[in-house]
């Protein structure tokens, strides 16, 4: 039987909804959504900020010992550098300030994803060993876009919509002088990765690798740091190896 006969006439018919199906699985992916929230942030910073006092940089990829990190978005002011790192979800948010993972709750279904705060330290420790300047002088903000609800207290600076603008004007004291805010800017352009595809590409590669390498990690479920194997010296269990907090005598957690 000749198929052609039968495929042909739908594939006249229908073919528009092969652009349509690829549009929606566009809309529906997680680049897509972390995009829209970059997005938003710019627009907002870009229209709601003195842009005489607050320098936007957008999208700044950046080179570490280890390979490269990704800012969303870097905010240079007399009152500091903010670094801010955003987050496009929605459902039911619950984490704590020192806790590993964060848990996202969409109705009956809940996943994990790391704690943004933890993310967004190496960005921050970056940026002060690009720029050389000290932590008071570099700040680090979350905000979630979307329809997302805390449902646990969050620290001041995880922030959702415009109350990442309230935190950023909350901070009046000048930790930087026009020549630095200048020179800060200096920097970031002369010392950030070009904007390109291939940048992009190799920044996600990075990132998969150390996904990879976390995976096979044993986290302290105290504190969500890594655990380490060590040998028991005394007692009845003496010579038995066991998982104890890398961050010990300061976390004692054990498994």
């Amino acid at each position: 039987m000749d198929f052609t006969v039968i495929l042909q006439p739908l594939w006249e018919k229908l073919w528009f909804l092969v652009p349509l199906f690829l549009l929606v699985a566009v809309l529906k992916s997680a680049r897509f959504k972390g995009w829209v929230g970059e997005v938003i942030v710019n627009l907002s910073a870009h229209f709601l900020l003195d842009r005489k006092t607050y320098h936007l940089i957008r999208n700044v990829t950046l080179p570490t010992e280890d390979g490269t990190t990704q800012i969303d978005q870097l905010i240079v002011s007399p009152y500091g550098v903010f670094v801010v790192e955003t987050k496009n979800m929605k459902g039911w948010i619950f984490g704590g300030e020192r806790q590993r993972y964060w848990t996202q709750k969409i109705y009956r279904h809940s996943s994990k994803f790391q704690n943004p705060l933890h993310q967004n330290y190496k960005h921050l420790k970056t940026v002060e060993d690009l720029l050389g300047l000290s932590d008071q002088q570099v700040h680090s903000l979350v905000v979630f876009v979307g329809d997302s609800t805390f449902k646990t207290p969050m620290p001041p600076n995880v922030t959702q919509g415009g109350g990442y603008l309230r935190f950023i004007k909350s901070h009046q004291d000048e930790v930087l002088t026009p020549e630095q805010i200048e020179d800060v800017i200096e920097r970031v352009a002369s010392g950030r990765l070009q904007v390109s595809l291939r940048t992009s590409r190799e920044h996600v590669r990075h990132v998969k690798t150390i996904v990879e390498k976390k995976a096979t990690v044993v986290a302290c479920p105290n504190c969500g740091g890594e655990m380490v194997r060590r040998v028991t010296k005394r007692g009845e269990h003496a010579g038995k190896e066991f998982w104890g907090c890398g961050a010990f005598p300061k976390c004692r957690g054990i498994l």
